[in-house]
């Protein structure tokens, strides 16, 4: 199953996704998955190192998969931190759209 690494961003509290190209983003659709158990503890391992140096907090993997060509969380938790706010959807990421 592909695999994302979610976190919160220390500075901000914005919640970033981690993928295989080893960069974070604010958005999971741009992030390149990894494909492989190993590869996903390769990219926990670095999100662990980036909590130890204070840049984000609370890393974990995160399922996901294709749709519409974009990689979304599978499960409830990590979408609904991936869009922002359930309440009003004037606010968060999916304002934005």
């Amino acid at each position: 199953m592909p695999q994302v690494v979610i976190a919160n961003r220390l500075g901000d509290g914005i919640v970033v996704f981690l993928g295989s190209d080893r960069r974070w983003f604010e958005r999971v659709e741009g992030v390149s998955p990894a494909m492989s158990p190993e590869e996903a503890e390769k990219l926990l391992e670095l999100a662990l190192q980036a909590e130890r140096d204070q840049e984000v907090v609370g890393p974990i993997l995160a399922d996901v998969e294709q749709r519409d060509g974009d990689w979304i969380p599978i499960k409830r938790r990590e979408a609904i931190r991936a869009m922002g706010p359930t309440t009003r959807l004037d606010l968060g990421k999916q304002a934005e759209d």
